[in-house]
């Protein structure tokens, strides 16, 4: 499907938050093997492009903005009536005829503040006119400020901003703008749709989180949890691995486990990892839910503590079962980067700090000072780890910040909005 995206921007300069807007819709499209066309003014200087603008998927239209070789006067008439200048409905006329050769081949049109910005009543004129000769064109109009207050009789070519175009869904980015927005262009409610802001986390990340997000989702599932240290038996990874399982299949949550590893020289790398692998899947993951950074060649060595600690940001659940520590610093920078924090209690270094953070606490085998101790679980570890898995997962629906950061991540991503928001309006058409 080819899909145009009309903006008329003069240039793509990022302080302009619709630009951004548009910048992830295009990624939106790309990804999902969509034909993008960018209509935008004739002045718009595109050897400025970066980012995603750059991509040699996305075909630029320019849209006439001339006449008589002088730039096309872009009054701002949000006012609801009162007087044009001479030459606006010849530039109405112009625009209008280089759209419908701009536009001959597309199905779906998306606007952007078209109808609604006083500065486009020009553009908002020839998208009609335009529209008489492309019957089969559909139009996605969004409005991003709050819908101006219908007038009670508003005169030609003003009232184009309160007036309903045929074939066309009107967009605003909140469910409580929608009477507002319906208000406005007199248009039915059932035509209305929402379609959130979103945030592309991954846009803004490093290279090295970029590479590993290739190999593994670091945005949709509910939880993720990161777990750094040397491959050796004593940091417990397979009870890493167990406690996720247990919450996947206890509390039905999408779960990823990335170990940032790196070899220990008292253990087959390989051999524990299979182990962790086999625990993990006993407990309830699929092997895809255990991912080892180091199995990306780029990180056999190790993964960098700077991208540790930007995987952080993007976690929202700690577990440090290790069988010893002399402080634990990954606890501290978990808990910095908005992580729910699990600590074995029978460490004294975990306990000391976890009680000084609110964390939550179990307890698996562990090393003291001067002696070792070793756990027992009535009826049986799959129970323990099932029960503490309940807990865990309510206390962090209950936690205002955990919770927000999930949604940030998860229900405001890109992907969410495309599947859930933008895609089905296509779809509509």
């Amino acid at each position: 499907m080819k899909v145009a995206i009309l903006t008329m921007f003069n240039g793509l300069d990022s302080t302009y938050s619709l630009v951004n807007v548009v910048a992830e819709q295009l990624r939106m499209l790309l990804d999902d093997n969509q034909e993008p066309i960018m209509l935008i003014s004739e002045n718009c200087p595109l050897d400025e492009r970066y980012g995603v603008f750059l991509d040699e998927r996305i075909e630029w239209r320019k849209v006439v903005n001339q006449i008589n070789g002088k730039q096309f006067n872009w009054g701002d008439y949000s006012q609801p009536n009162g007087k044009v200048h001479d030459t606006f409905f010849e530039e109405a006329d112009i625009i209008a005829d280089d759209l419908i050769q701009k536009l001959s081949d597309i199905q779906v049109c998306i606007m952007h503040d078209i109808h609604y910005q006083g500065w486009h009543l020009v553009h908002n004129i020839a998208v009609r006119k335009a529209q008489q000769e492309l019957p089969n064109l559909r139009f996605i109009a969004f409005t991003h400020s709050a819908p101006a207050n219908r007038p009670p009789n508003p005169k030609f070519p003003f009232s184009s901003r309160y007036t309903q175009m045929p074939n066309t869904l009107y967009v605003y980015p909140t469910q409580s703008g929608i009477s507002a927005l319906s208000k406005q262009y007199n248009v039915p409610e059932g035509l209305c749709r929402v379609v959130n802001n979103s945030l592309d986390i991954l846009n803004y990340v490093s290279d090295e989180i970029k590479i590993l997000s290739k190999e593994v989702d670091l945005v949709t599932p509910e939880i993720i949890v990161v777990y750094p240290g040397r491959l050796t038996t004593g940091k417990k990874f397979e009870k890493v691995a167990a406690l996720c399982g247990a919450i996947k299949k206890q509390c039905e949550k999408t779960v990823q486990v990335i170990f940032c590893d790196f070899p220990s020289s008292d253990i087959s790398s390989k051999k524990y990892k299979e182990f962790i692998r086999t625990q993990g899947r006993s407990f309830g993951l699929n092997s895809g839910d255990m991912f080892f950074t180091s199995d990306i060649k780029d990180f056999e060595k190790g993964f960098p503590r700077k991208a540790v600690l930007e995987l952080f940001s993007l976690s929202n659940l700690f577990i440090c079962p290790s069988y010893s520590e002399s402080f634990g610093l990954t606890v501290l920078e978990a808990a910095a980067k908005g992580n729910f924090i699990v600590l074995n209690q029978a460490v004294p270094a975990l306990e000391e700090l976890g009680k000084n953070m609110n964390s939550y606490f179990m307890r698996w085998d562990a090393r003291n000072f001067g002696y070792d101790t070793r756990e027992t679980y009535n009826p049986s570890e799959e129970a323990y780890l099932q029960e503490h898995a309940e807990i865990i997962i309510n206390k962090m629906r209950e936690n205002p910040v955990i919770h927000a950061k999930i949604l940030a991540r998860q229900r405001y991503s890109p992907q969410w909005i495309w599947n859930n928001q933008l895609k089905p309006m296509l779809q509509f058409f």
